[in-house]
């Protein structure tokens, strides 16, 4: 994705980073919902989670949770690059999100275009109770990915001629929201039509960490 490189690093504020007082949220179960959408035919479009998408196809993502807090999307791309999607200047600052208030990422009227070698990008989604900011007391960053990126042979797109065949889309079923190195233990996923869901069965009080892998040839 063409999108101006900054190090998670820098986004945790790893050496003076901390997580400010937190919000009220909700209780009991939280769910976050994630929607794909491809732009075709001078429209936006929901698609499979799985779909393995064209070069420079432009794409968006809805997203809804049941709770308040604060959003960061990082993007390892195939490329190797390391870059923040969301928030930055181009794609929208406000990263505030309200419990049951549907967001697009980008919060602006742009998208992102799908760049690199054939693969997939690995999207870390990352749901805050409260706006990173300076401070004395450090919190416990991500692990940064390998440099230069190293994207396994088991990781390039390949279709599934089982699913979709009829209409020609190529469906990788190793693609969509899934666990990732960091990822929150309680965490489930479940794939609603569309609709990727993520959810645990017990309210989370810490940052809330999963990826999503878009398959791209």
């Amino acid at each position: 994705m063409n999108v101006r490189t900054a190090r998670l690093a820098t986004l945790l504020m790893a050496t003076n980073g901390a997580i400010a007082q937190p919000n009220v949220v909700s209780k009991g179960p939280h769910r976050m919902e994630i929607t794909l959408e491809r732009f075709q035919s001078e429209k936006w479009i929901a698609i499979a989670p799985e779909q393995v998408l064209d070069a420079n196809a432009r794409v968006r993502f809805r997203f809804k949770a049941n709770f308040s807090g604060f959003l960061y999307v990082m993007n390892a791309g195939t490329s190797g690059d390391y870059s923040r999607l969301f928030p930055a200047p181009e794609t929208g600052d406000q990263n505030r999100i309200e419990a049951g208030k549907e967001y697009l990422i980008p919060a602006t009227q742009g998208a992102f275009r799908i760049t690199g070698p054939p693969g997939q990008d690995i999207l870390t989604w990352m749901v805050t109770p409260s706006e990173l900011t300076s401070s004395v007391k450090p919190y416990k960053p991500l692990p940064p990915p390998p440099k230069p990126l190293a994207v396994p042979p088991s990781m390039t797109p390949r279709c599934d001629d089982a699913i979709f065949k009829s209409r020609g889309d190529c469906i990788d079923k190793s693609a969509g929201a899934k666990p990732g190195a960091g990822s929150s233990r309680e965490l489930m996923f479940i794939q609603q039509d569309k609709k990727s869901v993520v959810a645990s069965p017990v309210s989370l009080k810490e940052p809330v960490v999963y990826e999503f892998r878009l398959a791209h040839k």
